[in-house]
């Protein structure tokens, strides 16, 4: 074996879903540890569903999340090519070889034929597997059912009564029976290889020592062994990663948040905080921490600690997550992750101003404590810039009747008039210069002028709140609340 080489292998049949995004991290994350590679094998042997534009996908999903590879079909290496489809001369040479050993046979049988076989055996309570008829055909059979038009597949020949022992480093030593088995199918009538045939070959040739891979793959563990068995290859070491399920602990489906790397991107998400997250789906870390940055991940990372009981997956946890995430990224890069949903919701334009771009750094640090996503921005800014204000309670509404307000507000709004411009610092003196002309407490002159402004009694510091609103906005909604309650904003 050569050193310690790890890989991930996708189907292009579709956008990178949470679950092999996990999958990949793990390899990744253990090829870091121990100083070894990763290689990105693409399987696109599934002519009918892969494309390019999945594999495109997948690639900058996994470039998203910071999931690098040092062989692939991009950057090349020793072991190459690196999709299935153009390494089809080494599948059949090692058919040949399988063929030529008596180790697997051409299979004649139809559809309709297997069929027939498969509820034989249901209505008889029997093994559901290929009986073997194809097994011994003559040469006269052959030709025969060829002259037929019929197109045979390659079935490796199973042992008989042999145990095929795995000694996984998640689940320990599972044992199967080949009696379990029956001949499989390991080249196709089109001559295309299956899986369970391809993936031996690759893993093996790509030198792979470690394959860490969902747990729905065990089943196909006993079959691959018996190939490298017939093939003289070395085995890598399997580690069996468990089931992810919903918090309702049901199979994973979209209302469970299934759903694609690219959508989480979409949604504000930030790249390290779904990592981490992934991370800790059936992965367990010595301590109670849970924030992980990935230098830390690869240092901390084992398969000892990988559990075998499936992991939940919790949307809370990861906008938990996230939201810390949020609180600890720098102002210059929230800004950078925010600005395309500023932009949707037509807030700034796509190449922002100097100016767009003062405006969109005050809301980010006005809601940077208060975003779980980032897409919860559009909202939020929404919330503040809309013309109509919605006291949040009869507690808010109170505020507006207090002896004080038209005097807190008639004084503020003639301050804010004579401003030249409306900057944070600008707002936090007048406001600091308010509380001393009137002799009020903070609270008694900082509260009417929030819920006038919001109707909220909480939310961002209120000097950004105003420099958000700029002056246009405050004066109409301050103009509306004293209408509104019937009373006299001294407009000049």
């Amino acid at each position: 074996m050569e050193g310690i080489r790890l890989r991930f292998a996708p189907s292009p049949t579709g956008p990178l879903h949470i679950g092999g995004a996990r999958s990949a991290l793990f390899n990744f994350l253990l090829a870091q540890k121990l100083g070894g590679k990763l290689i990105l094998r693409i399987e696109d042997t599934d002519l009918a569903r892969s494309s390019r534009e999945s594999e495109l996908n997948i690639c900058a999903s996994l470039k998203w999340l910071g999931i690098t590879w040092d062989e692939g079909p991009d950057v090349g290496g020793e072991y190459g090519p690196y999709r299935q489809m153009e390494r089809l001369d080494f599948y059949r040479k090692y058919t040949e070889r399988l063929l030529a050993k008596g180790n697997a046979y051409y299979c004649y049988c139809t559809e309709e034929e297997l069929e027939q076989e498969r509820q034989e055996a249901l209505s008889t309570g029997a093994a559901v597997k290929y009986s073997g008829k194809c097994s011994a055909l003559s040469p006269e059979e052959r030709k025969r059912l060829e002259a037929e038009g019929r197109k045979p597949v390659v079935r490796f020949r199973v042992p008989e009564q042999q145990e095929i022992v795995i000694d996984d480093l998640v689940r320990g030593r599972v044992v199967f029976n080949s009696e379990e088995i029956g001949d499989f199918v390991i080249v196709k009538s089109d001559g295309i290889p299956t899986y369970n045939y391809a993936v031996v070959i690759d893993d093996s040739l790509m030198k792979i020592s470690h394959v860490i891979r969902a747990e729905e793959h065990l089943s196909n563990t006993p079959r691959q062994v018996l190939l490298y068995q017939a093939l003289g290859f070395t085995m890598p070491h399997f580690a069996h990663i468990s089931l992810i399920l919903g918090k309702d602990h049901t199979k994973m489906s979209k209302r469970h948040g299934a759903t694609s790397v690219v959508q989480y991107k979409e949604e504000g998400y930030l790249p390290e905080a779904v990592v981490n997250f992934l991370a800790l789906l059936g992965w367990a870390p010595a301590g109670e921490e849970e924030i992980f940055s990935k230098e830390q991940l690869i240092e901390e990372f084992s398969l000892e600690r990988v559990a075998k009981n499936p992991a939940i997956f919790d949307m809370d946890k990861l906008r938990w997550i996230n939201g810390m995430y949020i609180r600890e990224s720098s102002l210059e890069q929230l800004v950078e992750l925010a600005l395309p949903f500023l932009c949707k919701a037509g807030y700034v334009s796509e190449n922002p101003s100097p100016e767009e771009m003062k405006w969109a750094e005050l809301v980010m640090t006005a809601l940077q404590e208060r975003l779980t996503i980032l897409r919860e921005v559009e909202e939020q800014v929404k919330i503040l810039l809309g013309e109509e204000v919605t006291l949040e309670s009869e507690e808010a509404a109170a505020v507006l009747r207090e002896e004080t307000f038209p005097l807190v507000i008639n004084t503020f709004r003639e301050k804010l008039l004579a401003l030249d411009e409306i900057t944070p610092e600008a707002v936090k003196a007048l406001l600091k210069s308010l509380t001393k002309e009137l002799k009020l407490g903070g609270k008694l002159v900082y509260m009417p002028i929030r819920v006038a402004l919001i109707g909220q009694m909480h939310g961002p510091d209120l000097y950004l709140i105003i420099a958000i609103l700029g002056k246009e906005l405050v004066v109409r909604r301050l103009e509306k609340i004293f209408s509104g309650l019937g009373l006299n904003s001294q407009v000049e």
